[in-house]
């Protein structure tokens, strides 16, 4: 399998990915109160949606690349 046809597979897994999960999820820790030696921390949670268009895009570059792939071959 050539790099091309890799880069395709690689590209479908992200697609299918990005249909599954559909966001990813993280949280960070802000300090809110610095008193000293007093110290309030707070976790904020964020979110960053991935947009279906973009795996649809990812699936069908990958498979042209993997049919690409394979007519060089």
């Amino acid at each position: 399998m050539n790099s091309t046809a890799m880069i395709g597979v690689i590209l479908i897994v992200l697609g299918v990915v990005g249909f599954a999960v559909g966001h990813i999820d993280f949280t960070t820790r802000e300090k809110v109160v610095d008193l000293g030696p007093v110290e309030v921390n707070a976790d904020k949670k964020h979110s960053i949606a991935i947009p279906d268009v973009a795996a649809a895009i990812a699936l069908l570059a990958g498979a042209g690349l993997v049919l690409a792939g394979q007519k060089r071959a």
